[in-house]
Order: structure tokens, then sequence, then C-alpha cells
């Protein structure tokens, strides 16, 4: 990337233009990894400082010796529409740095500081420091790298003489952006959400795609359209990277993965469009070195005039002498101005080698100790901001709480379920042992503890919900690697798997980790990601008074109308005091949790109006009309192959399997016209190929539903339907049911193989939705973990088999065969009630039982059996002179008997 990109970038920077790179995609695809690296793999940004620099290097042993190269680095973070300084964490500004709009300049951040940086380990050392800044701020429940937009940038100034000798500064700005991860800003994730949660949270990339869509029309010709960077501040300060002075490119990264296939066109489309915008980039002089030089022609116009006052002879004493003061102290006035700021970025960067020269001795200090004494070093879910933060355990006690108490402990916390004085690290000899206080909230290797315990290396603790740290012991690693222990690093990943073992989460999968099944693997992995959010739910609505609890719910393909598929994860927000219900998918839940952790923020941050925002944009509220899922009715549809209806009344189940109320359900055959018959039952199913089968599907009455449901749905699809048939609201009428009334016809001719096999093997599965009753928003405590256990546990009950499915299917496919039996059973007594009418007609006609055997062996002889049959009684009626009754009718009743 850096051989296709960040060469001619490196050029264009240092003939004086401005440059932008930034990287868009989704999370996880490359973007943070392109831009910045990892580990020894350098990014674009650490490669293009370092090559500045030996640039420079070039350029100042081949130019004359008053050449002269200023640089310096400003780092900032922009997450949910506010701006931090990562260089500067002494200047936070409540709801973050102002965007201000210059006559010249556009828009910049106000009070932002740019640090003066002389080799590439300047800038190394100044990203470490705002990427360890942005780790504390995310530990403490801010944004993280998928979240947040990280802007670098890179101001090279070069002063020297032109071409006419006069002194002149090239300026030019190196923009480099780590945006957010793209698929939260697509509100089509959160489709039916008011909230529209993608577009609030990060309404900075639904605005720069606004942007770039604009930019893009206006250079094919389209006239009149009005740019919106004032919609964002991520689109204001990169107007000039957009649309004005600047040499732009934009790196798009995509996953390979088919389940991303939306995203990755998504983001493949953005950055076509990204194509057509041309830029027009310029040289930019300093406006500094226009006016030092309109100062020298000042200087030289005032010393012309001083010169010419002091040889000319007058009389007018008092008015000359009053005029060279004037003159002498303008000039002196200048002269200092020119030698201020020739003297300031010296100045600046002694300061910032002072500064750096004593940072540096004290992160070698820092290094020292870590070979000799017990530490505890962060593990955080971005790999970049792991290792960041570390916490000595000094011989003694090291007490580990907030800020907010008379003395400041050794090891400062903050974020959720922090207490003032949380616990204490314990250190004697080489042993360290974590002691919990009462009530706090303290992991050992996933296992909450309630009493001291002893740590050793590599164990894992996690302080309240967001202070994950690993103890790295020196003493105890040397030990373990002398009797041959592997001792193996812990992830971030491998910790939260820790957690959700202990929680029994992970396990519910059916397997016991051998021979994992790719969908077990997948399912894990969303455990592990939405674990550590949902416990940050639990404890923002405890902290924020929020009565809600939220639970891990898995969803089986069975209660998704499948007998096969993926088990999905899903999250159950509850009102304990009114019993309201909703379940959310991962993408809104997550989506909701960052605004959760806004409010959090906004809370923390002590302004007055955290709590102002309505019920409609309040993350923790979810209105009356709201669907819900109530649960899904299997109706297997094998009657119809048969021609037979089915009146049925069947269960609705939950996620979990639970009933939760009955559905009335007809399938009843019809004829060509729609009208309904039961008189075309067959025996062979294979009958149907080739002919039409019309019947209709009614679906009568909901009974026994939840009290809390006030208006209910159905939704279903039949056979190669796209879109589901809705049925109208029902209200509820009584406490005991609700008369839904739905009926369509459908009709299929010719019936095919295809089609019949779906009716034997297949099901219509009919979703059950409703709406609850309008609530309040009165709230509750957070669940134990028991109960959020429970809550998984039991919907496992579907992830583990098909039990409840089968007993259904098999209750149904009874029915069927019940039905054809009673068919068959009418059919033949009918049959027999036809016997023993013919015999009575025989008996009248004098036909011996013989002579019935002869007429039995006649039908059965195949073709012309009728013909024969009326010749025979024909013959027999015109001999037997006592019958009264013509041979006809004789003959017609016989034939309907046949």
């Amino acid at each position: 990337m850096f051989e296709d990109l960040g060469k001619e970038m490196l050029t264009n920077v240092t003939k004086g233009y401005n440059c932008s790179l930034f990287a868009y995609g989704q999370t996880g695809s490359g973007k943070s990894y392109t831009i910045m690296g990892f580990g020894a793999n350098k990014g674009i940004i650490p490669i293009m400082c370092e090559e500045l620099f030996k640039t420079i290097d070039e350029m100042r042993k081949a130019s004359k010796p008053d050449q002269e190269f200023q640089v310096s680095v400003s780092m900032m973070e922009i997450y949910n529409e506010q701006v931090r300084d990562l260089l500067n964490l002494n200047l936070q500004l409540r709801g973050g740095l102002k965007v201000r709009q210059h006559p010249t300049k556009g828009f910049y951040v106000e009070s932002l500081t740019t640090h003066p940086v002389y080799t590439y380990g300047d800038i190394e050392s100044r990203i470490a420091e705002g990427t360890r800044n942005r780790t504390m701020a995310a530990t403490n429940l801010n944004a993280t790298s998928s979240r947040a937009h990280t802007i670098v940038t890179i101001y090279v100034n070069q002063r020297g003489r032109n071409s006419a000798g006069e002194y002149t500064t090239k300026m030019a700005s190196l923009n480099l952006v780590d945006l957010a991860g793209s698929e939260r800003s697509d509100v089509s994730g959160t489709s039916g959400d008011r909230l529209k949660e993608g577009s609030i949270i990060n309404q900075s990339l639904s605005t720069l795609g606004n942007v770039i869509k604009c930019l893009a029309d206006i250079n094919k010709g389209k006239q009149n359209i009005l740019v919106p960077y004032r919609d964002s501040v991520l689109t204001k300060l990169l107007k000039n990277a957009l649309g004005g002075n600047s040499k732009t490119a934009m790196i798009a990264t995509i996953s390979p993965a088919d389940i991303h296939y939306e995203e990755t066109l998504s983001t493949l489309r953005f950055a076509n469009r990204a194509k057509n915008i041309k830029t027009k980039a310029v040289v930019n002089e300093s406006s500094t070195d226009r006016l030092v030089r309109a100062l020298r022609e000042e200087n030289d116009r005032l010393r012309q005039m001083l010169e010419k006052a002091n040889g000319t002879p007058t009389n007018t004493g008092s008015d000359e002498e009053e005029m060279r003061r004037a003159l002498e102290e303008q000039l002196k006035k200048n002269q200092k101005e020119m030698e201020q700021m020739n003297k300031s970025w010296q100045q600046r960067l002694q300061d910032v080698q002072v500064h750096n020269q004593r940072k540096l001795e004290m992160e070698r200090k820092e290094e020292l100790k870590k070979k000799t004494i017990p530490h505890l070093w962060n593990l955080h879910e971005d790999p970049a901001l792991t290792g960041m933060i570390v916490h000595f355990a000094m011989d003694g006690k090291s007490r580990v709480g907030t800020k907010k108490v008379k003395i400041k402990p050794d090891i400062v916390l903050s974020g959720l379920s922090i207490l003032p004085d949380h616990a204490v690290i314990l250190k004697e000899g080489n042993v360290v042992t974590v002691v919990p206080s009462t009530g706090a909230r303290v992991l050992v290797n996933g296992s909450e503890i309630k009493a001291s315990k002893v740590l050793r290396h590599n164990d894992r603790v996690l302080f309240g919900h967001n202070h994950l740290y690993v103890l790295h012991n020196p003493q105890d690693l040397a030990k373990q690697l002398r009797e041959g222990l592997l001792v193996e690093q812990p992830t971030y990943d491998t910790a939260q798997q820790e957690i959700a073992e202990r929680m029994g989460l992970i396990g519910l999968t059916g397997n016991d980790g051998r021979n994992k099944t790719q969908d077990d693997l997948l399912l894990e992995e969303e455990l592990i990601q939405i674990l550590p959010h949902m416990n940050q739910a639990n404890a923002i609505s405890q902290e924020l008074g929020r009565k809600v609890q939220f639970e891990i719910v898995l969803v089986a393909p069975q209660a998704r109308g499948l007998k096969e598929g993926r088990t999905y994860v899903c999250v159950k927000m509850k009102n304990k005091s009114s019993g309201h219900e909703w379940v959310w998918s991962t993408s809104k839940f997550t989506n909701r949790m960052y605004l959760m952790q806004a409010m959090y923020q906004q809370y923390m941050e002590g302004q007055p109006d955290w709590d102002s925002t309505s019920k409609e944009t309040d993350p923790f509220w979810e209105g009356s009309d709201t669907e819900v899922p109530i649960g899904t009715v299997h109706v297997y549809l094998q009657s119809l192959a048969y021609v037979i209806e089915l009146d049925e009344t069947l269960a609705i189940t939950d996620f979990k399997g639970n009933e939760q109320g009955l559905l009335h359900v007809v399938l009843i055959p019809c004829d060509e016209n729609g009208c309904e018959t039961k008189d075309n039952f067959l025996e062979n199913p294979q009958d149907l190929i080739g002919h039409e089968l019309t019947f209709k599907i009614k679906i009568l009455m909901v009974t026994t539903l939840p009290a809390k449901i006030v208006r209910c749905f159905c939704k279903y699809k039949f056979y190669l339907d796209e879109v589901p048939v809705v049925t109208e609201e029902s209200y509820r009428v009584s406490q005991s049911s609700q008369a839904i009334n739905h009926e369509k016809l459908l009709s299929f001719n010719p019936v095919t193989k295809q089609f019949l096999t779906y009716l034997i093997n297949s099901a219509m599965i009919i979703e059950v939705w409703g709406k609850q009753e309008d609530w309040s928003s009165t709230m509750n405590t957070p669940p134990s973990t028991s109960s959020m256990i429970s809550s998984a546990r039991s919907s496992s009950s579907s992830v583990a088999s098909l039990n409840g499915v089968i007993q259904d299917e098999e209750l149904q496919t009874r029915s069927v065969q019940l039905a054809m039996y009673r068919r068959r059973a009418e059919q033949a007594e009918g049959k027999l009630q036809n016997i023993q009418s013919l015999i009575e007609v025989a008996a009248q006609q004098g036909i011996t039982v013989v002579e019935l055997a002869e007429i039995k062996k006649i039908l059965g002889s195949g073709s012309g059996a009728a013909g024969k049959v009326r010749s025979s009684l024909s013959r027999k009626a015109s001999t037997n002179s006592s019958d009264t009754r013509s041979a006809a009718t004789v003959t017609s009743e016989t034939c309907i008997v046949q």
C-alpha cells in the first residue's frame, strides 16, 4: 500500500501540496491494520512518517544550508460528533472541542494542540501517547476503534529562498484518517426502529456518503447541488480533503466472507462514487512569509525615511523629532516581530526535545521495572489498544478505586461498577494477592471472587465491567518455565470466552469442545462478543436508575420455521414492573448499547441534560406500538396431499419452546369455483400430479395469549412466496380469545412433483406477532447472573434437539392418518350400503347368489363389463314374468352399484 499510495503522497507533501488518505470499510476488514498497522507490521502512517524524515534529511544535504524544515503533529478523535484531543488529556471540554470556521483556513478545531517533532521517533512517541489516551477513554466507556474516527495530521513547513532569492515557506498538511466501521452507518440494519441508531451514533459516516455522492454528481455536470459539509464534524474537517485544496486517496477495505456480501457491495459502491470526485490542489505558501517580506519592505522604507529626515535641516524641530521617534519605534517593533517569528519554532523544538528526553528516560525506567516488578497490563477488544496501560504492584498495599475520594488510590480506575474503594493489590515478596472490597465486582480467571485470591502469572483480573487486566509476575514466570509449564499469553477473546464458560453460556452449543461444527464456532464467537456488552448494559441500567434487564437468548432454527440451520444470538430486554419483553437482534442491541454509553458518558461528565431525552430517543425504552414476536405455529401440509381437510387448534411456541397460546387453523380443499368440498379423498397422493388442487387457508382465532398482548396478527409464507402474507390486526375482546378471521384461496394447476413433495414433507410456518399494552417507563434492577444464565439455558433446550418440533410433527402426521382412516371407513360404509341395496334388488329380481358371482366375475373382466352386465340382467328380467319392474330400471341400479 505504501508503494502504491504513500510514495506519491510524500512527493506531493514535499512540493507543498495538502494530501489526505482515509480508509473506509466495515469493522474488521482491515482499516486500522492498513493505516496504523499492528506490532512489527507497520501501517501506512508509521512508514510514511519514517520515510518523511529520510526524505527531509536527503533534501537538507542536497539543499543550501539555510534550507529549514519544520514538522509538527496533531492527533484527535471524533466520537458521537464530539472532538477529543488525544495528545492533551488536560484539555477535555464538556461536549468536546469546538469546530470553528476561518475565512481563509476553513474549518479547524479550536485549541487543538500541535506538537513539533524532530525525528520519526518523536512522531512514533506521540502516536503511542495518543493511542494510550484512547485506551483509557475506551475503557471508561468512550469510543472504541470501531465506533470513532481517528485523524492524525502531520504539518510540514519548508523555509528557504525561492528562485527570486526571496525567503518563502511551503506549507503542507498530511491528513491520515482511520474511519469508524461503515456497517453501523446503514440505517437498514435497524429497519423498523424509529431511533435509527446507525444514523445517530455515527452520523458522520452517513453524511460522508452524502457528501461524496453530491461531489460525484457535481463532477458529472449536475447543477445547483448543495454539498452538506456542515451536517457532521467529520465532513467539516475534511472539507478540503474531499472537495478542495488537497490530493486525496481513499482505501476501501472489504471482507472476504460471504455473510458480509451486502457490506462489501455497499463499500464498493461507495468507492466507485469516490472515484468520480476531482479536487484542485495548489502549492501552499505561508502567509507568515508574506508578512515577513512586507515587514522587511516596510523596514527599508522606514530607514529611507529616517535617513532622509536625518539629512534634511528643518525649523519645525518638535514635529520632525516626533515623527523620527515613531519611525524608530515601528522599526524596532517590526524587527522584534521578525525575530520572534524566527525564534518561536526553535524554542518550541528545544522544549519538545527536553520533554522527549524526560519521557524517554521515564519509559526506560518503566521497562526496567517491568522485568523485576509484578504488574498488571490491560486487555482490550481492539488489539491496538492492548498493553497500553500498566499498573505496578509495589511492596505492601496498592489501593484500587476512583479518584472521588480524599486520599487518591494508587491505581485509579473509572467507569462502570468501579467503587471509590474497589480492591487492594497486596504484594508480599513475590506473592501478589487481590482483595475485593465489600460489594465490589472482581473476577479472576472468569469467576467472581468475594474473598482474597492469590494471583499467578498470566491470571486475568476484571475490575467492574470494563477494566480487564493480566498479571505479569517475572519471578512466577521464571518458576513456570523451570517447571516446564506452557506459558501462553492470554488475549481479550480468550478472556471473554473464559467468562462465558464460567457463566455456563459456552457449552450450550451441544458439544463438549471436541469436533465442533462451524455453526457451533460461530455461535460461540457471537456469545463472546455480545456478553461484555450485555453486562455493560445491565450495569448502565442500574447506575442510571433504568429498571430494565437484559438477557441473552438463543433462537434455534426450529423457532424460525427451519428444520436445520444456525442458532442465532439475540438479547431480550424486560421491564420487570410491567412484565413487557422485547427481543432484539444483536445489531439492534449493539447500536442501542452505543447510545447507552453516550448517555452514561454525559452522566459521568455531569451534563445537566443527560436525561433530557424523550421516550422516542431513550435507548432503554420501547413503545407499545413496537411489534413483538409471540411465537410460531408449524402447520404440516400432508393432509392436502390426500385432499383431506385439516381443522386443528395448534400450540404457539416461543423461541424457548414454551407454549404462549393456541391458534385455530383450517386447511380445506375446494372445487374449481372455490366452494369447499370433502368428497375428493385420494388414497395415493401421486394421483394429484398433473391435476388441479384448490384449497383455502383459514386462520380463525388465537386463544390464551399472555394478558399483556392487546393486539395480534399473523405472518406466513406458502411454498415459493417471497413476501409474507400478513393478516389484519385483531384487538383483544376478552381475556381468552382474539378473532383473526383470515381466509385465503390458493390454486395450483397443475400439481407438480416438486409441489407434491413440499406438501408431503414440509410445514407452513405461521408467525404470531403482537403489540403490548401501553406502559410508562418504570424500571427495575438488573438481573442476577443466574437469571441471565437460566434464560440462555432455557433457550438451549431448543438448540440441543428437535424433540418439541418432532412431537408436534408426529401429532399432525397422526392426525392426517386418522383423517385418512376416517375417510376410508366412510367410503367402506358407503360401499356396504350399496352392496346391501344391490342384494335387495337382486332378491326382488330373483337373482341367485351364483348369478351375483357371475356378475362380479364379469365386472372384474375390465373393458365392456358394464354392457355385459346390462345385457345379462335384461335377459333375466325378460324371462321373469313375476318381475313388475323393467329391465332398464334394474340395469340402471346395477350400473350405479358398479
